[in-house]
């Protein structure tokens, strides 16, 4: 590179390089916080084509990518400074790796030559996000910029999809190269891409014919789905398959939706029944994690048969189940579907086990209906919830992209709340993180830009990224965020009397906030809309009017401090 180059008009420098590679690789969303030196690779590739959504934290901004990631099926781009910034946006790569998402998290990095020196911001970035990340690239000089770019974004989605990291350093971001010989670059890096990288594994003919046998000959047999099948879009394969079978099929929680809620074969109401009484269990893109108890007993009976089908190989040495299906969820289901056809079978509403989990789920649904029609004043967590679900379900379709998050509200929200489209639920996930909310509506927006957003959070959980309304606003997003403010984490000072002892006593409990917090103000700081609600009228009016709009809007849910428990794990009650 001469310094001509810095004269010549043709020339172009790293952040515009970089930009060239991603608008080639067809990223035209990215997400971050801008600042030395990476404020100029965001200007330069909005000016390419890329719609840049710009956060006022870094963790947001990650939890956005990685949604965005997931929604989407293309990797979610989050851009950061270096040093601390990057630490911060390890919430959003750790967050995309443990949910299996694809997302790249592209961060600039200090001076090479400065190195060790203790320059600004200095930091082993590639050492750093080693835990939280599946690959990661460092562009050591402007030449490997294509290559660099390409890899990471090929990586994100290949095999199990999950967070990749790519290192701009400021000396590499700042040289330049003439405009013919970065096209070359980058063509020449495009065609090396490894094509192999996106193949997933094909399943045996031989193996899905196991497996459509222990389905046939199962007394009690149950499908199980969950983010991976939503991720590869297994929605019509299932149906298909749940049809033609007449097999019971139970969601995880992110699965929800794919099947829509209120299908005569969904067992979400009687999962206890459904996981404790199944003989075999296809599992489809879902893990047997903590989330399905992994897969032992008490909660599974003992004998049990699993059917794994997962993208990734390894998860299933790790769960060594009775059948393993290495592949994309969506190609297995249509095999195993197909082999099925050839002789087929179905259980009919009148068999044994369909007959018992239609007849628990009433029962259960009955319960929790019977609770629900009481309005309750000052508000649990039901009433309003049971409001939010009817405004939500008379929005149509197509239905609105709901994001919850909290302790009891998410919990008492994933009961109640209705979800009938693919992939319109996002909530804290595998790894139940906390602070998601605003990121995820924001992605949301971004990703399905024709669905209302509608956030339902515990007011703990919405304090961690609150000043993300701001960003709402900005852009003009089509997000309601509901707040259940009940004054703290749980429900305020929950404490006994002889707990509140020593020299701090007179200070509030670890778990309180400021009782009625004017939530709904800090929007209206920024221009957007905020209602304050305590009655069953006041909430059906803000949601009807919030909803209407279309609007970046919150609404502050005065909620009994009473209300609600601790939570962590899924208390499932049924």
């Amino acid at each position: 590179m001469s310094n001509s180059d810095h004269q010549n008009p043709s020339a172009i420098d790293g952040n515009t390089f970089v930009a060239m590679c991603l608008a080639r690789a067809g990223v035209d969303r990215m997400f971050g916080v801008v600042g030395i030196p990476v404020t100029s690779l965001a200007n330069r590739a909005v000016a390419l084509g890329t719609r840049f959504i710009a956060f006022h934290n870094e963790q947001s901004a990650g939890y956005a990518a990685s949604a965005y990631g997931y929604l989407t099926g293309k990797p979610g781009i989050l851009l950061t400074v270096s040093g601390p910034g990057c630490v911060h946006g390890l919430a959003g790569l750790s967050n995309a790796t443990v949910n299996t998402w694809p997302m790249v998290l592209i961060s600039g990095s200090c001076d090479q030559k400065d190195l060790g020196r203790g320059d600004f911001q200095e930091l082993d970035q590639i050492e750093a996000v080693k835990p939280f990340s599946k690959y990661s690239a460092k562009a050591t000089d402007i030449t490997k910029i294509p290559s660099c770019v390409f890899s990471v974004l090929d990586w994100a989605v290949s095999g199990r999809p999950g967070g990749c990291y790519l290192d701009l350093p400021t000396d590499v971001l700042h040289q330049t190269i003439s405009e013919s010989e970065a096209q070359k670059l980058i063509n020449d890096a495009e065609n090396c891409r490894i094509k192999e990288v996106n193949l997933k594994p094909i399943v045996k003919h031989s193996e899905i014919g196991k497996a459509a046998a222990l389905l046939r000959k199962a007394e009690r047999p149950l499908i199980v789905f969950g983010k991976g099948a939503a991720i590869s879009r297994a929605e019509n394969a299932l149906k298909k398959l749940v049809e033609s079978t007449g097999i019971p099929f139970l969601p995880t929680p992110m699965g929800k939706g794919l099947l829509p809620d209120n299908h005569e074969l969904a067992a979400t109401a009687a999962r206890s029944l459904a996981i404790g009484k199944c003989d075999v269990a296809l599992i489809v893109g879902a893990r047997l994690n903590w989330l399905l108890h992994f897969g032992e007993p008490p909660k599974w009976s003992k004998d049990v048969k699993f059917i794994l089908v997962d993208v990734a190989e390894e998860e299933i040495e790790l769960r060594k189940p009775c059948l393993g299906l290495v592949g994309d969820a969506t190609k297995v289901v249509e095999m195993l579907h197909k082999e099925i056809k050839d002789d087929p079978f179905c259980l009919g509403k009148s068999h044994p086990w369909v007959e018992a989990l239609a007849k628990k789920s009433k029962e259960n649904v009955s319960k929790m209906e019977a609770q629900l029609a009481k309005d309750v004043v000052p508000f649990n967590f039901m009433t309003p919830m049971r409001i939010i679900r009817d405004a939500i379900l008379q929005v149509g379709s197509p239905a609105p992209v709901v994001v919850s998050e909290g302790a009891n509200t998410m919990d008492v929200g994933r009961s109640v709340l209705v979800q009938t489209d693919p992939r319109t639920r996002l909530d804290a996930g595998t790894w139940g993180t906390m602070g998601v909310g605003l990121g995820y509506c924001i992605a949301a927006a971004v990703a399905c830009p024709e669905r209302l957003v509608v956030a339902v959070e515990g007011d703990s959980g919405f304090g961690f990224s609150a000043m993300e309304v701001e960003t709402l606003v900005r852009y003009q997003l089509p997000v309601v965020v509901i707040v259940f403010n009940n004054g703290g984490v749980y429900g305020g000072d929950r404490r006994n009397p002889e707990e509140i002892t020593g020299p701090y006593k007179e200070d509030p409990a670890p778990t309180s906030f400021v009782p009625g917090a004017s939530y709904h103000l800090l929007i209206e700081a920024f221009g957007g809309k905020g209602y304050l609600v305590g009655t069953p009228d006041e909430l059906r009016s803000a949601l009807s009017e919030s909803f209407s709009a279309r609007k970046p809007a919150v609404i502050n849910v005065t909620i009994d401090p009473y209300a609600g428990s601790e939570s962590g794990r899924l208390q499932h009650k049924n």
